[in-house]
């Protein structure tokens, strides 16, 4: 088996397309995790050979000798045709392994099979127009599905492909200069950019967005800085992309005055079901697909994705935390999401995460950390109390304010919120 590097480079990218053409399984590891992480991984995928390039030899070497796996250093590709199909491909068999970004524990394994890529690519078409002609452009890390499954997935599609090993403005304009038609950025790039008076540096015909929520004010701002892009949001997991997407005509209602829309991830694309399961008595149960694109299912046929979420007359579906985020203050349900979107429709609010701390009264009660929308310092606390008090009920309101200058974020853009405790 095959375990490249994440490192976003044409290398990469020909090395595991053509790892998958020839027969071999391979597994893109993120090169920000420590050693013993990486061992972690090599040892749940028994892995035999770790290829890394020369910049990650050292962490490749360390993790490699802690499963007894060998190391190929790769210094550069010859130009070679494509290799053929081995005589026993066949549908279910592996293409590559993509870990979980792995926001509550370490990354897992899911196996991607050529059946599950064939109908994932399939349904993408029903949500981007991405195709021959463009060129597709992300600096997701390679080890995560927006990274690998998008390559994967734009190649597929017969669309050109711009490696960006890392995010930055500079690198933003150099994906102009390359001509990008197609981008994906998470959230976070998208309020840097505008920061920074560069959004519109480039101008992509079309801008995937997702992996975590946005605000509404930097989404306004965003489509007024590109009023000639169409954006698409695309919410999905690891084992199943896309579950859902609020496309284009969504946005333009939303600028139109259904700004209700903006709090929800889209609509269930054609081929996909939705459920909630066990919903509470304000319709939030957790969120479950079925779908022919499922990497992983459970026995009925539905994969169980931990996230809670509501849907409404029309299909659209609003997310309300992980299954396990959800806090329970003496009896009450509280989720995460509804406290933040509050909290963040205070103007001196740039970002807030909200988690449930241990409490000998109430069980649990409410903390949020706060990232302040200007330099200027706290905010006071009694006043962004009560701007949650007027929005929602009491027992939603935090207990503790904690600010800092970030949230912590995984390498793909997603709070980790075991660290905000």
């Amino acid at each position: 088996m095959c375990r490249p590097s994440s490192t976003r480079s044409a290398a990469a990218i020909a090395l595991v397309v053509g790892a998958t053409l020839s027969g071999r399984i391979p597994a893109p590891l993120g090169t920000k995790l420590p050693a013993s992480d990486l061992a972690g991984a090599l040892g749940a995928l028994e892995a035999k050979v770790v290829v890394a390039d020369r910049r990650s030899e050292g962490l490749a070497r360390e993790a490699a000798a802690a499963v007894g796996a060998s190391v190929v250093v790769l210094e550069e590709l010859s130009m070679a045709p494509p290799p053929a199909p081995p005589v026993n491909f066949n549908a279910d068999s592996v293409a590559f392994i993509v870990h979980t970004s792995g926001t509550t524990g370490l990354p897992k394994p899911i196996p991607a099979t050529h059946r599950h890529m064939v109908e994932r690519i399939r349904i993408y078409t029903g949500v981007m127009d991405l195709g021959p002609g463009d060129r597709y452009c992300s600096a997701s890390p390679f080890a995560h599905t927006a990274g690998v499954n998008m390559v994967y997935t734009a190649l597929a599609l017969g669309a050109a492909v711009i490696p960006q090993d890392w995010f930055s403005i500079d690198k933003w304009r150099e994906a102009a200069w390359l001509g990008v038609t197609c981008a994906l950025l998470v959230p976070t790039m998208i309020d840097i950019l505008l920061s920074a008076g560069a959004l519109a540096d480039a101008q992509p015909r079309l801008l995937q967005y997702g992996a975590a929520p946005i605000h509404p004010d930097t989404l306004t701002a965003a489509l007024r800085a590109l009023p000639l892009t169409r954006f698409v949001q695309v919410f999905g997991q690891t084992e199943v992309s896309p579950v859902t997407s609020l496309n284009h005509d969504d946005h333009l209602a939303a600028l139109a005055g259904r700004q209700e829309l903006l709090t929800t991830v889209g609509r269930a694309p054609t081929g996909v079901e939705l459920r909630v399961e066990h919903p509470d008595g304000d319709g939030v149960g957790e969120i479950c697909v079925r779908a022919p694109h499922n990497f992983v299912a459970d026995p009925d046929g539905w994969r169980r994705t931990g996230d809670l979420g509501r849907l409404d007359g029309e299909g659209y579906l609003s997310l309300h935390g992980r299954v396990n985020d959800r806090i329970i203050r003496g009896g009450e349900n509280i989720y995460p999401v509804e406290v933040e979107h509050a909290l963040m429709s205070h103007p001196g609010v740039r970002e807030a995460a909200v988690v449930g701390v241990a409490d000998r009264r109430w069980g649990e009660i409410v903390k949020a950390v706060i990232v302040a929308a200007t330099d200027g310092g706290p905010l006071d606390d009694d006043e962004l109390k009560q701007h949650v008090r007027d929005r929602l009920a009491h027992f939603k309101v935090p207990a503790l304010i904690e600010y800092r200058s970030e949230l912590p974020r995984n390498t793909n853009g997603k709070v980790l919120r075991r660290m905000l405790t």
